[in-house]
């Protein structure tokens, strides 16, 4: 290469470094101004952005200022409830372990009923929907009553005394002109003796017995006082047992006294007085048929010669249970239903075949076909039975109180030999 190539070359060279240098010394300047640009536009916004906080913060500042003066006693408060909460909370999580695993336990205990429980519901709920669709039977029904009085009318007896009954048969055969009718319970065991003691017979005078009871459950129930006053009316009187038909018609007795005579001394007037002041023969009827008396009736005022209010040893003897029982008065009406027959005046019957010790309440009943007595007989043993003796007749026979007397002392020496500390 020539000298001049070289010069032309080397000149050529330095003008491209000079226009690159020159290229690079404006870039420089345009970077510079920008930078310079952005530097001041950040700066300012910035500034603004400092500026707005700095007045939010003022504003803010004056706000809750202007608050906590305007809410001071409320922000106290609340300050004061957050901190006791925080005292509470703290209390609690530094309580014992034993406690904590107690406290754990009934917290536990607490959700496993909740939920139990809400089981239970659920199947209650849907035992209640099943149910719904049954048929429910009102319970207070008239008809339901008259079977409850029913079911409670039955009285439960144990097993029949087969040796006393052997016995009792073999008096009875002593006798063949007359037929007894007989039912004997002992209150203890409940054992009986029955000997055509279901058989419907003439009541006589035995009538006064139920009519007695009816007269005590009205007294019970508040529908007869003792003390009113009963008048004798001429309708009324009857002849036969008791006194009261020869006083004055118009005569006035009181409740008590008339149903006394009625038992003590079988004052025939007096039970026609008791009987119309207890609402007449058809009320009492139905009460002795609701009693579960099933051959008891009353069919003519007394004193009914002719025989035609029945009744039997079976249904009297069970009244007596009943009445024992406190089952158809109250326990003070029992106990003096009891005291009146034990002061019954004729005492030839029952009475006669029991030893001196022994009491009985009881009452009577004679007509010319039928001779009866029915009680109930304490013993000195302890024993307490029911006897409830008929003998059908030729009219007044006399051998039929006889009769009665020997089976009431064949039936008190049985169960005075036959204790259970005996045997």
């Amino acid at each position: 290469m020539n000298q001049n190539t070289k010069s032309s070359h080397s000149s050529s060279q330095s003008r491209s470094k000079h226009r690159k240098s020159k290229r690079k010394k404006r870039t420089s300047a345009f970077r510079k101004f920008f930078l310079a640009l952005f530097a001041s536009e950040k700066s300012s916004s910035s500034k603004k952005v400092r500026q707005k906080r700095s007045s939010s913060r003022k504003s803010n500042h004056q706000e809750t200022t202007s608050l906590n003066s305007s809410s001071k006693s409320e922000n106290q408060k609340l300050i004061l409830h957050r901190r006791r909460k925080r005292r509470r909370k703290k209390s609690v999580l530094n309580l014992p372990l034993p406690l904590k695993i107690a406290l754990s336990l009934v917290v536990i205990t607490v959700g496993l009923s909740t939920i139990l429980g809400s089981t239970i519901s659920i199947a209650n709920s849907v035992r209640t929907e099943i149910n719904s669709q049954v048929p429910v039977i009102p319970e207070n029904t008239v008809q339901n009553q008259e079977e409850l009085e029913k079911m409670f009318s039955v009285v439960t007896l144990g097993k029949e005394i087969d040796n006393l009954k052997t016995k009792l048969q073999q008096v009875t055969a002593q006798y063949p002109k007359l037929q007894a009718e007989l039912f004997i319970v002992d209150l203890t065991q409940k054992n009986y003796v029955t000997l055509q003691g279901g058989e419907s017979i003439a009541a006589a005078s035995t009538i006064k017995l139920p009519v007695l009871i009816a007269f005590f459950q009205d007294v019970d129930a508040g529908k007869i006082h003792l003390q009113e006053k009963l008048t004798m009316t001429e309708k009324l009187k009857a002849g036969g047992s008791g006194g009261m038909q020869y006083q004055k018609t118009g005569t006035r007795y009181s409740a008590l006294y008339t149903a006394t005579q009625m038992m003590v001394t079988s004052d025939n007037s007096a039970t026609n007085m008791i009987i119309q002041r207890l609402g007449g023969q058809e009320k009492l009827n139905q009460r002795f048929a609701d009693w579960g008396l099933n051959t008891t009736a009353i069919r003519n005022p007394l004193p009914d010669l002719e025989g035609t209010n029945t009744t039997s040893p079976e249904d009297l003897g069970k009244l007596l249970i009943k009445l024992e029982r406190g089952e158809l008065v109250s326990l003070a009406s029992r106990d003096r239903i009891l005291r009146i027959m034990s002061n019954v005046r004729t005492n030839t019957l029952l009475p006669k075949g029991l030893e001196k010790d022994a009491t009985i309440a009881h009452k009577t009943g004679d007509i010319g076909s039928v001779l009866g007595d029915v009680g109930i007989i304490d013993m000195p043993n302890g024993t307490r039975y029911v006897a409830a003796v008929f003998v059908k007749r030729p009219k007044n026979h006399p051998q039929a109180k006889p009769l009665i007397q020997k089976i009431s002392q064949t039936t008190y020496q049985h169960f005075k030999f036959s204790q259970p500390f005996l045997e």
